[in-house]
């Protein structure tokens, strides 16, 4: 790689850390006015560290006429993500005075959104901390990068190539310009995460606490202010999560489109609808099954179970309960819905729907065709042809999809950790879910008692599954780094 090429990425990753040490004034601020100032000096001992690698990196300026090609764009957006990572956990390292591998653990899975955690006491933790946790949320959610497209185009660089890099979305452009698209999208981000957090208020949560979830709910993420998640907040609260997580789980482009005039925009998609049919499907049977499988009243059932659902489905990481207690049948399900995911273009993990109902597309295909062989079938998906080059990305991706997740959870076995958890914890992690399965990591557990090796295992597997696999695969060729 020529060092022109090399020294525009530093630029970039400066800003990105200078950015970064920015927004840990919000954690100070937040220490102030609890009067709780013993945490202050590890965020401004962070902040001073993160803002000079930062202006090291900025300082020798960017250089001129140098434009970065789609192979450079793939190593900035997993260095950004990296770099991003390994100073953002310097605060929670000084406060917790945990190793840095559990602070680097908890803070790759903060900003891929994954929600697993190896904290405990979080109800009497310190306010600065429990900020600093949402925020990596929020900000890894779409505020990352949203910042990208926006700083990029006017360095020249591409900066929508950047966001198609994190995203398997292949639809249209919603605005000629990838900056004003920018900009739409942290706006509507920004009124979702305020009626979010309006919305936990008025159904009895503190300010802070409202605060705290609308950041992790709209950015799908899952971190809580409590141990025990959603368990400690009322019926109303529990209504509000789903509302808003499925809202995270939808296309960001989408919405702006939709708010730009084209009403139908949204609801005529068919990821948009497949989607929400799949949860509301998904959540009335298991609703059901619960209902006639327990002492819970109907009602009841379908609000444990919506929050549940909407939470594994979208990778947003909240629990209401403990599900593994269910039964054997709940188990398995909720194994299987951890590699759903919301739609492309938004803030959750997973395989995505639309690849599911690709999938379908192309085995209805498939069967017509041997039943009429003569017959010319053309392949559609939402008003699109199915082109040769999405298919073959599609099967690509899935098919790495499961050999990472395959190979992490035998690299987790030979750790020493018991199949169940190792073959979860890989699927929780790629998937960007948050908790596994089993008494070690499931929903009452955490993930603090792993070996060292694991979590750095894990935090690899959650970076991978952020990136949507390719992104990270293609560094690793000889030809990537071919002259």
């Amino acid at each position: 790689m020529a060092l022109p090429t090399l020294r525009i990425i530093g630029f970039i990753l400066g800003i990105f850390l200078v950015t970064l040490a920015a927004s840990m004034l919000i954690p100070m601020f937040t220490l102030l006015v609890f009067e709780q100032t013993d945490d202050l000096q590890a965020f401004v001992w962070a902040s001073l560290i993160t803002v000079s690698c930062g202006v090291a990196l900025v300082m020798p300026g960017r250089p001129a006429l140098t434009q970065l090609r789609p192979r450079d764009m793939y190593f900035l957006t997993t260095m950004s993500w990296l770099v991003v990572c390994c100073f953002a956990a310097l605060p929670m390292m000084l406060i917790q005075h945990i190793s840095y591998t559990d602070a680097f653990f908890e803070t790759m899975s903060g900003i891929t959104t994954t929600g697993s955690t190896v904290l405990s006491g979080l109800d009497s933790a310190s306010p600065g901390l429990l900020m600093w946790r949402s925020m990596l949320q929020w900000l890894g959610g779409i505020g990352f990068i949203g910042m990208a497209v926006a700083i990029l185009p006017l360095l020249r660089v591409g900066g929508m190539r950047l966001f198609q890099t994190e995203s398997s979305d292949w639809s249209q452009k919603a605005m000629p310009r990838s900056h004003m698209m920018a900009q739409s999208i942290l706006l509507i981000y920004v009124a979702l995460t305020f009626l979010c957090g309006l919305a936990y208020w008025l159904s009895g949560m503190t300010p802070f606490e409202a605060v705290n979830h609308a950041m992790t709910t709209i950015a799908t993420g899952g971190y809580s202010t409590s141990d025990s998640s959603m368990g400690n907040f009322s019926p109303a609260a529990h209504w509000t999560a789903i509302v808003f997580m499925a809202l995270g789980g939808l296309p960001f482009i989408l919405m702006v489109s939709t708010l730009r005039g084209n009403r139908y925009a949204l609801f005529a998609d068919q990821q948009v609808r497949g989607f929400l049919a799949f949860l509301a499907l998904t959540c009335i049977a298991f609703a059901v099954w619960l209902w006639l499988h327990s002492d819970y009243p109907f009602l009841d059932a379908l609000r444990i179970v919506s929050l549940n659902v909407v939470s594994v489905v979208t990778t947003t990481g909240f629990a209401l309960g403990d599900y593994t207690l269910w039964g054997d049948f709940a188990v398995l399900a909720f194994f299987y819905l951890t590699f759903v995911g919301g739609c492309s273009g938004s803030t959750a993990g997973g395989l995505k729907i639309f690849r599911f109902q690709v999938a379908y597309s192309l085995l209805r295909t498939y069967l017509r065709q041997l039943v009429h062989p003569r017959a010319i079938i053309k392949q559609q998906y939402n008003g699109h042809t199915l082109d040769e080059e999405i298919v073959r990305s599609i099967l690509t991706f899935s098919f790495f999809f499961t050999i990472t997740i395959g190979v992490l959870a035998l690299s987790l076995a030979l750790l020493g950790l018991d199949p169940i958890t190792a073959l979860t914890g890989a699927a929780t992690a790629v998937c960007n879910v948050g908790p596994g399965l089993g008494p070690i990591i499931g929903p009452a557990g955490n993930f603090s008692t792993l070996p060292d090796a694991a979590k750095w295992l894990l935090s690899a597997g959650m970076l991978l599954g952020r990136l949507e696999i390719i992104t990270v695969l293609v560094l690793m060729t000889r030809v990537f780094w071919r002259h």
